[in-house]
Order: C-alpha cells, then structure tokens, then sequence
C-alpha cells in the first residue's frame, strides 16, 4: 500500500459510511491485495479471482472494521480467508470435471495444482492443520504466509506474545512433514 497512514484513514471514513472514501480505498489496497494472495495462489488468474473476492468482502463488510486493530491486520483475514476459499472451490471443481492428464504433462500434484497452479501442498496443509489443530492456523498463515510482525499477530489473534510463539512452533513442527512428504 502506498501510504499506511492514508489507508488507515479511508478505512476509518469507510467503516463510518463515506462512499467516496470506500472507493479511494479499493483502489489504494488493489495491488496489495493482489500480492497477497499470491502468496496462496500463484496462478495468477486465480490470484486475481480471490483478490476480486477481497474488494467485494471489503466493500460489504467494511462497517465490521471498528479500529481495534489496524486495517492491514484486518484485510490480511480477509485476504486470507478468501484465498484459502478460492482454492477450495478450485479443489471442489477439479474434482467434479476431473480431466485426463497426458503423461507428458505431468505436474507433481503436491506442489501444483494441474487445474489452477496453485500450491496444493502448502493449502493443504492448512486444511489438515484446521480440522486437527484450528487455533494454530491464524497464528502460522498471519506470521508465515502474510509475514506480519509477530507483536500484530499477537494482536490480531489476541493472545500474549510468548503464547504465540509457543502456537507457531507447534503449528510449523506439524505442517513440515506435512509439506515435505506431500501427506
């Protein structure tokens, strides 16, 4: 985002009910949005088919952002949960119209997704990590995936910051071998 301090502002005016400010801030968080997810996403069709999800999520629910948390923590939920949507919506497709893979282009499907390029592996594992441990996951896809600092985190899940970390570890000691065997 081009400046923090005017984002935090158009978000404030939107949340309180300034259309105009609603619309400066979409176009203002568009790119950034964009780039997160595709961290979730690197197909970049369907980077750009969660973002749009974002704006839309953004603009409906903006009334919800009441300033406790600054609005960046704030998208980065909304970021997250429409990412980890849209590839569960992708997954359901692809299973629904399986298509038949020639062996010539065989794409190893723990790392990609044949139908929509997107890391399998890492979104799996965060599925897995849900149903087995859900309070690990805000603390690994804020800390890890949209890299916030650890004290926002803290913030954002509310919980002390020596509890996150202890979440973190825990959550990073499951998913590894989660990651590397494609389990």
């Amino acid at each position: 985002m081009q400046d923090a301090a005017l984002t935090e502002e158009l978000a404030g005016r939107a949340a309180a009910g300034d259309p105009q400010a609603l619309d400066r801030l979409l176009t203002e968080i568009g790119p950034e949005v964009l780039r997160r997810c595709g961290r979730f996403l690197p197909c970049r069709e369907d980077a750009e088919e969660a973002a749009q999800d974002v704006l839309l999520q953004v603009a409906r629910r903006i009334t919800t952002f009441e300033g406790r948390s600054r609005f960046s923590t704030w998208l980065y939920t909304v970021v997250s949960n429409c990412a980890r949507q849209k590839y569960r919506e992708l997954k359901r497709r692809a299973a629904e119209q399986p298509a038949a893979i020639e062996p010539s282009s065989y794409v190893d499907p723990r790392t990609t997704s044949v139908i929509a390029g997107s890391r399998v592996d890492l979104l799996e594992a965060l599925d897995r990590l849900e149903r087995e441990a859900p309070h690990l996951v805000a603390p690994l896809v804020y800390r890890d995936i949209c890299q916030l600092e650890y004290a926002e985190v803290a913030e954002r899940v509310g919980i002390p910051l020596g509890t996150l970390k202890s979440r973190l570890h825990e959550a990073r000691r499951q998913v590894r071998p989660w990651l590397s065997s494609g389990a």
